[in-house]
């Protein structure tokens, strides 16, 4: 633990200007306790305040699993059309396209799944296909991850989910690992920044309390920050707490390994994040299925301002999203806002503000 007189240090220097904080002020930042803790938080929710004002934002969106709904075949395409044009009804304005294709998909399944999405409902936001599913998808397709994410944005494709990051730190996503390596840091981020260059967005996500250090926390927030002055592509951050139960560790845990975060932490995840990434990246999610609503309104106290998407399941195929069963309704939200003093606000992926779609 830093010496208390080193948090106090770094607290002034946060609540004068977070640019100027050092890895080591970060650092000691992270291990902030008690009244410190308190502190902190404060400090990041002023920030917040200024950066992004007082509303509570939220996404209407409905999670799809490839490998369930499948792709590329007219039973397929017919089902994912019903998905698509309910979640809608209900209020949707994003779908989102998780996890490997299922076996036997057509060498342009990926495409197909994304044309079969945009075209059911005009201007819906198609949000699909983590780094390693672009990788595997142009390989599938036998060309670039490059010429892969232009096509699929040519087909309806507006943003990337930023997750599968864990930490970046190659030792540290070997640990996570098994043991066996992982999809390399640098690859993460080169197939991220493409996304980027050929205009699409993305968000970006930490998974924090397992083998990871404070000081690899702080790098891997740098690097975010970095990559988001070189291509403006990040629309929000979410950092996400291991829970052992999840199943995301090889077993046994790596020695050393934490079994998830302690609520300490978890909130001083949230305000660093918040410090560090400020000029770069404006919002900061609270991932209540991962926290819950309890410890998500005590993070959106310290520094984060989105609640992330409701996650509609509907009544068609409940189970066709990895997420099943963990929906949010909207007055859930609103009691959220109440309790917060925040105002609820609907947005988009981008955070702009939607419009009725063509259902």
């Amino acid at each position: 633990m830093p010496d208390p007189a080193r948090v106090r240090a770094a607290l002034q220097v946060a609540a004068a200007d977070p640019q100027q904080l050092s890895d080591d002020d970060a650092e000691a930042l992270l291990a902030a306790d008690g009244d410190d803790l308190d502190e902190l938080a404060a400090i990041a929710d002023a920030r917040r305040r200024e950066r992004v004002g007082d509303a509570l934002t939220f996404v209407v969106n409905r999670n799809l699993d490839p490998a369930r709904v499948g792709a590329g075949t007219p039973a397929s395409r017919a089902h994912v059309r019903a998905l698509v044009v309910e979640a809608a009804r209900l209020g949707a304005t994003e779908v989102c396209l998780q996890g490997p294709l299922p076996p036997g998909a057509p060498a342009d399944g990926a495409l197909d799944l994304v044309r079969t999405v945009a075209q059911a409902v005009p201007g819906v936001h198609v949000h699909a296909f983590r780094p390693a599913e672009v990788a595997a998808a142009a390989q599938r397709a036998g060309t670039t991850p490059r010429a892969f994410l232009q096509r699929a944005r040519e087909a309806g494709l507006g943003s990337v989910p930023g997750t599968a990051a864990k930490v970046l730190d190659d030792g540290v996503r070997t640990a996570l690992n098994g043991g066996r390596p992982d999809l390399p840091v640098a690859r993460w981020l080169e197939l991220v920044t493409t996304a980027h260059e050929v205009g699409l967005t993305s968000t970006a996500t930490m998974v924090y309390g397992h083998v990871e250090t404070a000081a690899q926390q702080v790098a891997h927030l740098r690097l975010l920050a970095r990559t988001a002055e070189r291509t403006g592509g990040f629309t929000e951050f979410i950092p996400m707490p291991f829970t052992a139960a999840a199943g995301t560790l090889p077993q046994p845990l790596p020695a050393g390994a934490r079994r998830g975060p302690s609520v300490r932490e978890t909130r001083a995840v949230h305000a660093v994040a918040r410090l560090l990434l400020d000029g770069r990246i404006d919002h900061v999610q609270a991932a209540w299925p991962k926290l819950g609503l309890e410890l998500s309104e005590v993070v959106l106290r310290g520094g984060a301002d989105d609640a992330g998407g409701l996650l509609l399941d509907g009544a068609l195929d409940p189970a066709a999203g990895q997420e099943a069963g963990s929906a949010l309704s909207r007055e859930d939200v609103e009691a959220l806002a109440a309790r917060l003093g925040r105002v609820p606000r609907q947005r988009t992926t981008r955070y702009g503000d939607p419009v009725p779609l063509p259902v």
